[in-house]
C-alpha cells in the first residue's frame, strides 16, 4: 500500500512538474555536448509559398477585425494565399469576407465539423506550406516569416506557434488559470523542441509541409494534434516558434473553459488510441519519451491517481505510529481546501489569486475524468461546441 502510494504521488509530480525538471536537464547537458542550434534566417527570397487557412463558423462578431489583422501579416505578397472557409455558418460570417478580394472565400451551407471543413480546403492549396490559425485569434505581425523560416530545415515537417491567453490584472480563475497554464504549456514546448520535437500542435496557429499533409478520420476531435502527430511518425520534427503568437481572450468563465476542457479530453484519449504505435521506444525513441511523459500521464491515469492517492494516504494515517503519512494527509486536505475556496470565491465574483492555480488544477484534472468518461459512453461529436470567450 505503501509502494504504490508513493509510486502515485510520484507519477504525479512527474507529470506537471518533474518531467519540466528532467526536460531543462536534458536540455542543459544537450548544450554542452552539442551547443545550441542556430535560428534560421529570415531571409524573404528564401521563404516557401505559404497559404492561410482559417476555418470560421458563425464568427461575426470576430470576422471584420481578424481579416483586418490577417491582411496587416508581412509575408512577400507573390507567395501567399489567404483562404477562409465558412461551412455550416449561419450568420453574416461569409458576407462580411466576400467584401475583401484578396481572400479566397469557400463556403456551404451544410455543417459537417472543423476538419471536413479543412480537408476541403485542401483541396484548393497547392503551396509549400499551409498555417492554420483560428477565427477568433490574432497573430503576431512577422507571424508568417517566423513561423516558415523554419521549413529551410529538410527534417521539419511541422511548425507550431505559441497560444497566448489575454487577460488583465482583474481576471477570474478561468482567465488567470488558463494564462498561467499556457505560460508553463509554453516553456515545456521551448524545451521539448530543442530536445527533439513538440508533441502535437494547438489549433490557434500550426503550420504543415503541404507534401506531408495526411487527412484524418472525420470524427477526429483534435483534428490540429493528430494532424501534426502524423508527420511527427514519418520522422519529421515538429519545431516550436514562440516567436509567432496567436493571441485570444479566456474562456468567459469556469464553466466554459470546463467545456472546452472536458472535449480536449475526449479527444486525447481518441487520438491515444489512434497512436499506438509511438508507444515504441524502439521505433520513436525521444519522440515516444516525450509523448507519454508530456501527454498521454495528463490524458490517462494521472487524474486517477490523484483520488488513489488520496484514499491510500487516508487509511496509512489511520495506522499506530504514522505521523508522517498524516502531515502527508493535511498537506493533501489543504490543498484540496484552497481549491474548494476557490471554487466558492469564484461563485462569489471574489477574486483571491493564491487560490486560482489549486482550483484551475482541479477543475483540467476533473475535465480529463469527465472527457474518458464522455468518450467512452457517448462517443465525443468532431463538430466544436462554441466556446464563449470574454469580449
Amino acid at each position: 500500500m505503501k509502494l504504490i502510494l508513493w509510486l502515485s504521488l510520484f507519477i504525479v509530480f512527474y507529470t506537471y512538474a518533474g518531467y519540466g525538471l528532467f526536460l531543462y536537464f536534458l536540455i542543459k547537458l544537450k548544450r554542452v555536448f552539442k551547443g545550441r542550434k542556430s535560428i534560421p534566417e529570415e531571409n524573404t527570397n528564401t521563404l516557401p509559398t505559404c497559404t492561410l487557412v482559417v476555418a470560421a463558423y458563425n464568427e461575426e462578431l470576430f470576422i471584420t477585425e481578424k481579416i483586418s489583422n490577417t491582411l496587416k501579416l508581412n509575408y512577400p505578397a507573390e507567395k501567399l494565399s489567404i483562404l477562409f472557409i465558412t461551412d455550416g455558418s449561419s450568420d453574416s460570417t461569409p458576407a462580411i469576407i466576400e467584401k475583401y478580394p484578396q481572400i479566397k472565400l469557400l463556403h456551404q451551407p451544410q455543417r459537417a465539423g472543423k476538419i471536413a471543413a479543412i480537408h476541403r480546403a485542401m483541396e484548393y492549396v497547392n503551396t509549400d506550406v499551409i498555417v492554420f490559425t483560428d477565427a477568433n485569434t490574432f497573430l503576431n505581425q512577422n507571424a508568417l516569416i517566423k513561423i516558415c523560416r523554419h521549413y529551410a530545415d529538410n527534417t521539419v515537417g511541422a511548425v507550431a506557434g505559441e497560444k497566448r491567453v489575454h487577460f488583465d490584472e482583474t481576471a477570474d480563475a478561468s482567465a488567470a488559470g488558463e494564462g498561467f497554464y499556457w505560460k508553463y504549456e509554453s516553456t515545456l514546448k521551448k524545451w521539448d523542441s530543442e530536445l527533439y520535437s513538440v508533441v502535437g500542435a494547438a489549433g490557434e496557429l500550426f503550420s504543415v509541409r503541404r507534401s506531408l499533409y495526411q487527412p484524418v478520420a472525420s470524427d477526429t476531435v483534435l483534428d490540429d494534434f493528430m494532424i501534426s502527430m502524423l508527420i511527427a511518425k514519418k520522422g519529421y520534427r515538429i519545431v516550436y516558434e514562440p516567436e509567432a503568437y496567436a493571441t485570444e481572450t479566456a474562456s468567459e468563465n469556469v464553466t466554459e473553459e470546463l467545456k472546452r476542457k472536458i472535449r480536449i479530453a475526449a479527444g486525447g484519449i481518441q487520438s491515444i488510441l489512434r497512436l499506438k504505435s509511438l508507444f515504441n521506444p524502439f521505433a520513436y525513441p525521444v519522440l515516444s519519451f516525450q509523448y507519454i511523459s508530456h501527454r498521454v500521464l495528463r490524458w490517462t491515469i494521472t487524474p486517477f491517481l490523484l483520488i488513489l492517492s488520496f484514499i491510500l494516504n487516508i487509511v496509512l494515517a489511520l495506522q499506530p505510529a504514522s505521523t508522517g503519512y498524516q502531515l502527508l494527509l493535511v498537506a493533501q486536505v489543504l490543498f484540496y481546501i484552497l481549491a474548494i475556496l476557490g471554487f466558492i470565491m469564484e461563485s462569489r465574483q471574489l477574486r483571491v489569486k493564491i487560490l486560482f492555480i489549486p482550483y484551475y488544477f482541479c477543475v483540467m484534472n476533473y475535465a480529463v475524468l469527465a472527457g474518458i468518461i464522455r468518450y467512452f459512453s457517448t462517443k465525443q461529436s468532431a463538430v466544436w461546441e462554441k466556446v464563449e470567450r470574454k469580449k
